[in-house]
C-alpha cells in the first residue's frame, strides 16, 4: 500500500518505539512524511539514559537505530517539549499539522512503592539514579552518594543495574561513557553492602541469566546470597519446567547460594535476599535533627504454591543509609491526551487512542510502554509497533480516522514545522545536529580512550548539535 498524497504524521518520542513505528509506518504507507519528535535534544530515549554504561552489547542497539534514521526518510526534530506551547507545540497543534500524531512517550518515572517512610531523606527512585548514572540532562549533576550500607527493592534488570553500579568501584567503569560528574561522585561514594530484597522466591526473580552471571564477575565484590532464602513451590516447579531461563537463574542462584559465606573477602558485598517483603523505611534523626533512613523493615514471607507469596507475620530489620526503589516504571501524561492514572498509560485499543466516551479520537496514537506498560523488551516493541501502524493503515485506508480533513489534508497549511518552532525560539536539534553530538562525544572518548564520553549539560549538546562553538 502506498500512502496518499501529502500525508503527514507526527511521532512523538524518539526511542526505540517511536523509530520503530516511523520505520514500519515508513514501509508500510511509502512516500509518508513523517516527523519524529523528542523532548530531548538527542535521540534513543531509554536506550541512551536507561542503560547502565557498562552495558556496551545492549546500547549497541543504537547502530541499528541509527541506520533507521540515516535513511532520510524520517526527519528528526529534538529538543522539543509536544504539549507545551512554550518550550514547543501542543497536542492540539500538532493535529493541525499532521493527518495523524502517534504518542511514543514511554514511561520515564518511577511507579510508587505505598509504605510507611518511603518519602525520607535518603529514599530514591531507580529511575532518577539511572538518569544520573547515564548523563540525563534534566537531571542534578550531583547524587548524594554518602551511605554504606544500601537497600534496593525489586527483583528485575533495573534492580541489578542499580544494585552492581553502587557496589562497582569506579576504576571499573572508567571504560565506558561514564559522564566524569557521574564518575567523581561514585568515586567518592563509601559503600561497603548492597542489599537487593524480592518478596517472592528465586524461581518468581525476572532477572535476565547475564544479567544475573555479571554479578559474579565484578571486580572486589562479593555476591552472596543465603540458602534461608530458598524456597520452591508448585509454582516454582512449573515455572523452571516452562522456562530455560527460569532454570539458569535458579542454577546461579543455587550455585552462590553454596559458597560459604566466610570466604567473602572482597571490599564490598552485593546481598541478594529472598522472601522479604518491604513493609517500612525506618528512619532516625541526626545531629541536624533530620529524620533520615536508618534501615529497611521487610516481613518474612513463604510461597503459597502458585508462585505467589504470603507474609509470614516475621519482620527483619536491615540497617541502611539508603533506599532506591526498582519497583518498576510509570507513565506520564501528555497534555491535551486521555490518560489513565491507574495503569499509567494512554488508553487506546490496538494503539488507537480512547476518548472519555470510549470512542477512538480521530488520527490519534500510541505504542511502546505508554501505550501497554512498562513490560517487555525491544521484540515486544516491534510487535507493539506493528499493531499501532497496522490499524492507522487501516483508517487510512477506509478513509477514516484521521483528523478532520481526510488523509493529506495535513499538508494544506503550509507551514514548516520547524520554523514554527523556531520563530517560537525553540532551538530544535535535527539529525544532522545528533551527527555533530556523535562526533564530539566519540572526540572526547577517544582522547581518554574510550568510545565515548557522554556530554550532559541540555545547554551543551544544543550548542553541539545546532554547530554552535562551544567554550
Amino acid at each position: 500500500m502506498r500512502s496518499p498524497v501529502n500525508l503527514r504524521v507526527a511521532v512523538v518520542g524518539a526511542g526505540p518505539a517511536g523509530i520503530y513505528a516511523s520505520d514500519i509506518l515508513s514501509r508500510t504507507l511509502p512516500g509518508t512524511a513523517i516527523d519524529l519528535f523528542d523532548r530531548l535534544p538527542a535521540p534513543y530515549g531509554l536506550v541512551r539514559y536507561g542503560v547502565a554504561p557498562d552495558h556496551p552489547r545492549i546500547k549497541a542497539i543504537v547502530a541499528a537505530l541509527d541506520k533507521i534514521l540515516a535513511r532520510g526518510d524520517v526527519r528528526l526534530i529534538g529538543n522539543v517539549d509536544v504539549g507545551d506551547e512554550i518550550g514547543g507545540i501542543t497536542i492540539q497543534e500538532l493535529g493541525t499539522l499532521y493527518d495523524a500524531v502517534i504518542l511514543a512517550t514511554g514511561a520515564i518515572r518511577d511507579a510508587d512503592l505505598d509504605i510507611p517512610g518511603i518519602d525520607l531523606p535518603g529514599s530514591f527512585g531507580a529511575a532518577d539514579f539511572v538518569s544520573w548514572f547515564d548523563g540525563h540532562p534534566d537531571v542534578p549533576r550531583t547524587w548524594p552518594l554518602e551511605a554504606s550500607q544500601i537497600a534496593v527493592i525489586g527483583a528485575g534488570n533495573v534492580a541489578l543495574d542499580v544494585a552492581r553500579m553502587l557496589a562497582k568501584h569506579v576504576e571499573d567503569l572508567s571504560a565506558t561513557e561514564i559522564p566524569a560528574n557521574v564518575a567523581e561522585g561514585l568515586a567518592a561514594s563509601p559503600v561497603t553492602d548492597v542489599h537487593v530484597f524480592a518478596r517472592r522466591g528465586p524461581a518468581q526473580a525476572k532477572f535476565s541469566p547475564l544479567e544475573l552471571r555479571e554479578l559474579g564477575h565484578v571486580p572486589d565484590v562479593d555476591v552472596l546470597v543465603y540458602p534461608e532464602d530458598f524456597e520452591f513451590d508448585a509454582g516454582s516447579e512449573a515455572a523452571m519446567a516452562a522456562s530455560n531461563q527460569t532454570r539458569q537463574v535458579v542454577a546461579t542462584l543455587t550455585d552462590w547460594a553454596l559458597k560459604d559465606p566466610e570466604e567473602a573477602r572482597a571490599s564490598r558485598r552485593l546481598h541478594l535476599h529472598f522472601l522479604h517483603r518491604p513493609v517500612e523505611v525506618l528512619g532516625e534523626a541526626g545531629p541536624d535533627d533530620v529524620t533520615r533512613v536508618s534501615a529497611l523493615r521487610t516481613e518474612r514471607t513463604t510461597l503459597a504454591g502458585d508462585g505467589s507469596a504470603v507474609g509470614t507475620g516475621v519482620l527483619v530489620d536491615t540497617p541502611v543509609q539508603a533506599v532506591y526503589r526498582a519497583v518498576g516504571y510509570f507513565g506520564s501524561p501528555v497534555p491535551g491526551v486521555p490518560f489513565d492514572h491507574v495503569a499509567g498509560v494512554i488508553p487506546n485499543d490496538g494503539g488507537r487512542v480512547l476518548g472519555e466516551d470510549g470512542a477512538p479520537i480521530p488520527g490519534l496514537y500510541a505504542t511502546g510502554w505508554i501505550k501497554r506498560g512498562p513490560v517487555g523488551l525491544i521484540g515486544s516493541t516491534k510487535s507493539d509497533a506493528q499493531e499501532t501502524i497496522r490499524n492507522l493503515a487501516e483508517d487510512v485506508g477506509a478513509g477514516v480516522g484521521l483528523r478532520a480533513g481526510g488523509a493529506g489534508a495535513g499538508a494544506d497549511s503550509g507551514v514548516d514545522v520547524i520554523d514554527l518552532l523556531e520563530e517560537r525560539g525553540v532551538p530544535v536539534t535535527t539529525w544532522s545536529g545528533w551527527e555533530l553530538l556523535q562526533a564530539h562525544e566519540r572526540a572526547l572518548g577517544e582522547a581518554e580512550g574510550r568510545e565515548r564520553v557522554k556530554v550532559v549539560p541540555r545547554e551543551e549538546m544544543t550548542a553541539i548539535s545546532r554547530g554552535a562553538l562551544v567554550s
